[in-house]
C-alpha cells in the first residue's frame, strides 16, 4: 500500500474511499434539512406577527423587546432555572452515591442496576399521570392521618409546593442514566490506586475525595452538563402533573413556548422566546463547561 506523504498541512495527497461519502453526505443533508433549516426559518419568523398561519408582517425586534417586559415569562425563566438548580444537584449528588455503592462488594450488584435503569426507560407522560394520581391521592390521605399540614392536601394544588412532584418526578427519572456513566467511570480506576491509599492510612470518605472523584473528573463534567440541559428543558413532567399551574406558578420555558405557541395564539412571539431561551442555554453551556475544565486541570 503506497504511503501519502505529508505535505505543508499534513497528509494533503491521502485519498478517501467514495464510501465515505455516500455514507457521510446523505446523513448531513438530512440532519441540516430536519435541523438548520427549521431552526433559520423559526429565527425568521421570530421577527413577524404571524400566529402560524395566515398572513403576517415583519416587525423587527418588537417580539424581543415584549419578552422583556413580560412577567410571565420572567417568571417562567426564574422558575425553569431554580428547579433545573435543584434537579441537577440531586441528580449527580443521588447518582454519584449510587454508583460508588454498586461499585463495592454488594450482592446482587448487576440486578441492582438493571433495577435503578428502569425509570429511564419508562415514558414520563405514563410515570407523570401514575404519580399525578399518587400525589393526589394516596399522599394527602396519609398526611392526614399523620396530621401533617402541608402534606394533608394535594402538593399539585399548592402554589408553594407544587414544584417538588415536578423535581421529584425528574430526578428519580434521571438519576438512572447519570449512574451508568458514574459507573463507567468508576471503572477505569485501577484497584491497586485504593490499595495503596488504604496501606497509607486513608478512610472511606479521603478515598473518595483525594482518589475517586478527581479521577472521574471528566464523567463528572459529561453529567453536570447533560442533567443541567435536561432539566432546563423540563416539559413532560410538567404536562402530566400540574399543566402549568396552579395559577402558572410551575410554568417552565419549554411549556410557556408550547403553550403559549402552539395553543394561544403567540406563535411568532413565543419562537422569539425559543430563540432568546436557546441562546441563554448555549452562554450557560460555555460558562458551565469552562468552569467544569478549569476545575479537572487543578
Amino acid at each position: 500500500m503506497k504511503q501519502s506523504k505529508p505535505g505543508k498541512g499534513g497528509f494533503s495527497d491521502r485519498k478517501v474511499d467514495r464510501a465515505f461519502y455516500w455514507m457521510a453526505v446523505p446523513a448531513a443533508l438530512i440532519f441540516t434539512l430536519f435541523l438548520y433549516v427549521p431552526f433559520i426559518q423559526g429565527v425568521a419568523y421570530s421577527f413577524t406577527n404571524s400566529q402560524g398561519y395566515g398572513k403576517f408582517a415583519w416587525i423587527g425586534f418588537k417580539n424581543y423587546w415584549a419578552l422583556f417586559r413580560d412577567g410571565r415569562v420572567g417568571h417562567a425563566y426564574i422558575f425553569t432555572f431554580l428547579i433545573a438548580v435543584v434537579i441537577t444537584v440531586l441528580v449527580n449528588f443521588i447518582a454519584l452515591f449510587i454508583s460508588v455503592a454498586l461499585n463495592g462488594k454488594i450482592a446482587f450488584k448487576k440486578g441492582f442496576r438493571a433495577i435503578y435503569f428502569i425509570p429511564y426507560t419508562l415514558s414520563v407522560l405514563v410515570i407523570g399521570y401514575v404519580f399525578k394520581y399518587i400525589f393526589m391521592t394516596p399522599l394527602p390521605a396519609l398526611g392526614q392521618a399523620l396530621h401533617i399540614g402541608w402534606l394533608s392536601q394535594s402538593l399539585l394544588t399548592s402554589e408553594r409546593y407544587a414544584w417538588i412532584p415536578i423535581v421529584f418526578l425528574s430526578v428519580w427519572q434521571a438519576v438512572a442514566y447519570s449512574t451508568l456513566i458514574y459507573l463507567a467511570g468508576l471503572q477505569t480506576i485501577d484497584t491497586e490506586v485504593y490499595e495503596a491509599a488504604a496501606i497509607d492510612g486513608a478512610n472511606a470518605w479521603q478515598s473518595f475525595w483525594k482518589i475517586t472523584f478527581p479521577l472521574i473528573g471528566a464523567f463528572f463534567t459529561i453529567n453536570l452538563v447533560l442533567t443541567l440541559k435536561n432539566a432546563f428543558n423540563t416539559f413532560d413532567q410538567v404536562v402530566a402533573l400540574t399543566a402549568g399551574g396552579p395559577d402558572s406558578k410551575t410554568e417552565t420555558v419549554t411549556y410557556l413556548i408550547y403553550k403559549g405557541g402552539l395553543t394561544g395564539g403567540e406563535y411568532a412571539y413565543q419562537t422569539a422566546n425559543a430563540v432568546m431561551f436557546f441562546i441563554v442555554l448555549a452562554v450557560i453551556a460555555f460558562i458551565q463547561l469552562g468552569i467544569s475544565r478549569r476545575g479537572e486541570k487543578v
